[in-house]
């Protein structure tokens, strides 16, 4: 095999690849021994090449000394489960009735078949992944809530997260993988959305940064543009004027309250993207909606 080609790479190849990881090394430096919370959902978990990057890439960031924590969400999953299983479903205005029986499938799902995927594909990487629910260790208690004042049944939004699990778990060199079925006092199992769950894991844990992968870019102006940086007080505006819209005023919400309660930063991206998170977290120009109290002029690797 010639030097100068690998996997049909020339050698100006290689030297781009070189540029690039001399260009990471400040944000590697920053970054080291940081926490990242990341939820992973939407379309990007339905392909399975797409997941086994996104696992690479995770693995990737351990072993540089930044410790990922991930968050996934299933909704895909669980429909296709209910049908299969002939599980009928009651929906007020849109939305699913978490009723007995459909809790049980939701938790066979999350806890079960999705994130025992996921946790294969980051050991298939090379990396240790441990999978947990919020029901392990005690890390999420939660309330039952009632969204537009509709009882949507076994539906809960987190009222405390105990990290300590995390931290042992990241201690011992592996990544958490967590799926977000919590309980209340007590003792009933309740579905959380993924992106508040992963929200308040985030704020527990004081993350530098808070990833909420989706399936758009992110914020889009009135011209379809992507805005790159918003302060919380921006974004709320945005969600006030209209220009956020549909799905991404709840995942605003979400990242506005995560920054407000410690989070460093949080980034709404899109998961589909080959890279997103690398190229989020480890060049100057970022991929998604960065927001963070103040917004700086500079670039670089600014917590």
């Amino acid at each position: 095999m010639a030097h100068d080609t690998v996997e049909n790479r020339t050698l100006t190849d290689w030297e781009k690849i070189a540029r690039v990881l001399a260009e990471a090394l400040p944000f590697l430096r920053r970054y080291r021994g940081q926490c990242f919370v990341i939820k992973y959902g939407g379309h990007a978990m339905d392909d399975r090449e797409t997941a086994a990057r996104f696992a690479r890439d995770m693995v990737l960031l351990k072993q540089v000394g930044i410790n990922p924590v991930i968050v996934h969400g299933g909704g895909p999953q669980i429909d296709a489960m209910l049908k299969r299983l002939n599980v009928k479903s009651e929906f007020k205005n849109g939305l699913r009735v978490t009723d007995a029986a459909t809790m049980e499938v939701v938790e066979m799902v999350l806890s079960g078949k999705v994130n025992k995927e996921l946790v294969q594909h980051i050991h298939d990487a090379g990396g240790t992944a441990v999978g947990l629910s919020g029901k392990d260790g005690g890390l999420i208690t939660a309330r039952k809530v009632m969204p537009q004042g509709l009882d949507l049944g076994l539906v809960g939004e987190p009222t405390n997260v105990n990290p300590y699990i995390l931290r042992k778990v990241m201690e011992e060199d592996a990544i958490p993988v967590i799926a977000p079925v919590a309980v209340d006092e007590g003792g009933q199992t309740l579905n959380v959305n993924a992106d508040t769950a992963a929200g308040a894991i985030a704020k527990a844990l004081k993350a530098v940064r808070f990833l909420l992968l989706t399936d758009v870019q992110g914020l889009l102006d009135a011209k379809g543009a992507l805005i790159p940086e918003v302060t919380p007080e921006e974004a709320q505006n945005a969600i006030s004027n209209g220009i956020a819209k549909g799905g991404m005023i709840p995942k605003l919400e979400t990242c506005i309250a995560a920054v407000k309660g410690g989070v460093k930063g949080a980034v709404i991206l899109n998961g589909r993207d080959p890279h997103s998170v690398l190229l989020e977290l480890l060049t100057p120009q970022g991929t998604g909606t960065l927001i963070r109290m103040e917004k700086y002029k500079d670039v670089g690797p600014v917590l």
